[in-house]
This record gives C-alpha cells, sequence and structure tokens, in this order.
C-alpha cells in the first residue's frame, strides 16, 4: 500500500483523470473530495463489498434458474 501525507486542502493524482482532495480533518474523520470521470464508479468500501455479494447472490441464483429451466 502506498502511503501519502497530504494536508487539507492538498490533492492526489491517480492517473490523468482522477483527483482526490482533502477537504477536512476533524477527529478521527477525513472528508475527501473526488474528481473523476462519470463512468468510474466511486463507493465507500463497505457499499462496494455489499454490492459484490448482491451480484454474486444474483449470479448464483441465475445458475439455479438455468438449472431449474434445463431440467
Amino acid at each position: 500500500m502506498l502511503v501519502l501525507t497530504r494536508k487539507t486542502g492538498e490533492a492526489i493524482r491517480i492517473g490523468n483523470d482522477i483527483e482526490l482532495t482533502v477537504l477536512s480533518v476533524s477527529g478521527d474523520q477525513v472528508k475527501l473530495g473526488i474528481h473523476a470521470p462519470k463512468h468510474v464508479d466511486i463507493h465507500r468500501k463497505e457499499v462496494f463489498l455489499a454490492i459484490q455479494e448482491e451480484n454474486e447472490a444474483a449470479a448464483k441464483g441465475h445458475s439455479d434458474l438455468s438449472k431449474l429451466l434445463k431440467g
């Protein structure tokens, strides 16, 4: 993992299209601003993991449906 130190108002660039800016730091929370192209999905990690679980469950359900239709 790359670890960078930034102050409020400073930014990090990821590639040519994505920029993360530290908007504020308060206690143990950091507020980030993100500029990215609209086609880049951005989620909190817990939301991303929940979406993956839902997609896996849906895919599994779909394969079970295929078995029912064949059988």
